[in-house]
């Protein structure tokens, strides 16, 4: 079976995209620096998970070290790439900046050079809806121009992607960036919104709702997400033929390289969002209204039309089915007794 590499293994969405290639019966070569910026506990337990699979090769190390990417190619091979290891979160980007440049644009160039040495069959490679930024016409398809971002989160995001599509020319590099749009499920990380809303409410503490709760995400299923990326690597961009161009096609002229929104194209009024936690854990939040936060963007939507033209799929799990099973997760890993969520 092919051989693919992911980066970012032990995150949340490299974690449930090993599972499932591992799953496939691939054999995995992930690579994750076991950063402190959340719990480092819930990483271990990704990535231990991980290693009970015989096809997994954990690599624990960070993508911007000199050659250790190019090494990895080099002894393994892998037809398949894909890159998820990012320095992530939106209002962390104000207190350390520095982080985001070394990761997401130094680390993403290491990758690529060692993919321009080591060529794969195709490289999916993670963005982000924050490129969007001031963009106010919705839902966001591919096509529209992102030259404001809002967050320096979201402008290392969009440099990753000029930085691919360079190589992708130069090169001839097959490469697909997708942007996600909020992800959540099991296992997600500690600093997004359901997990912190959900350990405030079964705890008895107040949450944080930024801007009032006049707040609409396209909350994305960890799992839907996953589908679309593993049916994404059958679609390996074209550009010199154009053939099977769709309308709104992101499709580079110049390389094969192409840009594809995942989301669940549904966006969602935060406080309906925080309903369905209260519905999942039996308990009625203590809300403590916000004004905006710096960098954020009061709504994201996603237009997947083009995800649907390329691979037939489209993001489908409810809300609040999602919530229910994130909750389910949270009150197993955490060992929460269900006497002590309805009390």
């Amino acid at each position: 079976m092919a051989t693919a590499l992911v980066t970012g293994s032990s995150g949340f969405i490299g974690y449930h995209l090993c599972r499932r290639l591992l799953d496939d019966g691939h054999t995995v070569v992930g690579v994750d620096n076991m950063s402190d910026y959340y719990d480092v506990s819930l990483k271990a337990a990704r990535r231990d998970r991980l290693a009970a699979y015989p096809a997994f090769h954990n690599v624990e190390g960070s993508i911007e070290t000199h050659n250790l990417l190019t090494d990895l190619f080099d002894r393994h091979r892998p037809t398949h790439v894909f890159h998820l290891a990012a320095q992530a979160g939106v209002r962390y980007s104000l207190e350390n900046p520095d982080t985001y440049v070394q990761t997401n644009l130094f680390g993403t160039l290491q990758l690529l050079e060692a993919a321009r040495a080591f060529p794969p069959e195709h490289m999916l490679m993670a963005s982000s809806s924050s490129v969007y930024g001031a963009n106010s016409e919705m839902p966001y398809r591919e096509d529209v121009a992102t030259d404001h971002q809002m967050s320096l989160y979201g402008a290392t995001k969009k440099a990753s992607e000029n930085i691919a599509h360079s190589y992708a020319h130069l090169f001839g590099l097959p490469i697909t960036m997708f942007r996600f749009f909020t992800v959540y499920g099991p296992w997600g990380r500690p600093d997004m919104a359901p997990h912190l809303f959900t350990s405030a409410i079964l705890e008895g503490r107040p949450i944080n709702v930024y801007n009032n709760g006049n707040m609409r995400r396209d909350f994305t299923f960890v799992t839907d997400l996953v589908e679309a990326i593993i049916r994404l690597r059958d679609a390996i961009p074209d550009h010199l033929s154009q053939q099977g161009r769709h309308e709104g096609d992101s499709l580079s002229t110049v390389a094969p390289f192409r840009v594809v929104n995942i989301g669940n194209s549904d966006p969602v009024i935060l406080t309906d969002f925080i309903a369905a936690i209260e519905e999942a854990t039996g308990v009625t939040a203590q809300r403590n209204l916000m004004p905006m936060q710096p960098g954020d963007v009061p709504s994201t939507w996603a237009d997947t039309a083009l995800l649907r033209a390329l691979t037939g799929y489209a993001p489908r799990t409810d809300m609040r089915d999602g919530v229910a099973q994130f909750v389910e997760w949270y009150r197993s890993f955490y060992a929460v007794p269900a006497a002590a969520v309805r009390a």
